[in-house]
């Protein structure tokens, strides 16, 4: 049996344990991934496999239940994400709040971002980000399927405005957007150039999946006002990058962002079609929790991106 000064030791010793791996099990309990959890903390799956096996031996209590295929809290498990969740928050924050005592901010930001946003808006302004701010690290996960940035431990989230959750704190980072139709000389010289957006229903068009499933339908500003059409589709694509490697190529007309097609159009890669018809759309905005405190590093880049204005505002 262990007395004093031993027993203390391994009181701490415990302690100190419990305290690493509850932050790995809150991680975990977001992902519901070990992989991404790992990721996210620099740390192995295996580790992470292993601390929460040893914190569910210290506990008595399984916290999950893991198959090859998924991760998924137990009833124990939820009800001790939930009781720890704002407690580990609010250290989060205070660690934060040390940045004001600094000589220069540290830290790290999470951010989910629409893929285009990534390339057009943070693109030109983290190069003078990473020199301004050196001891920021910034995390950013560029996907066009609309995630909970909050459940998914992200500190905000970059999306068109009007999708942006009602619950969020939101602020504008663009001005409106341009959307346009582009395709290259050697599909329009094959198929020709369609004058009015009804003229689409005799060409090749590269159809949108949204990340709900649906299909997009393109958009139009005509004498009448906006409208919108299911443009004959062949090839159904989600991921914009692979699209425009799919216009260059000739393989259809594209329906995208005038700043994405801009450097092909200048280099004469692709030319842009219907464009009296062409319309605008809202602007990128980024959003946050109301009921977290702003980090540092996140206030930092929002402030840098409405300095540069990469994309207007």
């Amino acid at each position: 049996m262990l007395e004093g000064e031993d027993a203390r030791c391994l009181s701490m010793s415990n302690t100190r344990s419990n305290l690493a791996d509850l932050t790995y099990f809150l991680s975990i309990a977001r992902h519901r991934s070990f992989r991404i959890a790992g990721l996210e903390l620099g740390v192995s799956a295996s580790a992470l496999s292993h601390a929460l096996k040893g914190l569910e031996a210290r506990l008595g209590v399984r916290l999950l239940n893991r198959t090859n295929r998924s991760v998924t809290l137990t009833a124990a498990g939820e009800e001790l994400r939930d009781e720890i969740t704002e407690p580990f928050g609010r250290i989060d924050q205070a660690v934060e709040g040390l940045n004001r005592y600094r000589d220069a901010p540290t830290g790290r930001v999470r951010l989910n971002v629409v893929a285009e946003a990534a390339a057009l808006l943070l693109a030109p302004v983290l190069p003078i980000f990473a020199e301004r701010y050196p001891d920021i690290e910034v995390d950013i996960a560029a996907r066009d399927q609309m995630v909970d940035v909050i459940e998914g431990g992200y500190d905000a989230g970059i999306r068109h405005g009007g999708t942006v959750p009602e619950d969020m704190v939101a602020q504008r980072l663009s001005a409106d957007l341009r959307w346009v139709i582009a395709g290259s000389p050697a599909y329009l010289e094959k198929f020709g150039t369609p004058e009015t957006p009804d003229d689409l229903q005799q060409h090749q068009c590269l159809a949108v999946r949204l990340g709900d499933d649906r299909i997009y339908r393109w958009e139009f500003e005509g004498p009448q006002g906006e409208f919108a059409l299911s443009v004959p589709s062949k090839i159904i694509v989600d991921e914009g990058r692979a699209m425009l490697a799919m216009a260059l190529a000739g393989t259809g007309l594209m329906f995208g962002l005038a700043p994405t097609f801009a450097p092909f159009v200048g280099r004469g890669e692709l030319r842009l079609v219907l464009d009296d018809y062409s319309t605008m759309g809202p602007g990128y905005h980024i959003y946050y929790s109301s009921r977290r405190q702003v980090p540092t590093g996140l206030r930092l880049l929002i402030d840098l991106v409405r300095e540069i204005r990469p994309l207007g505002l």
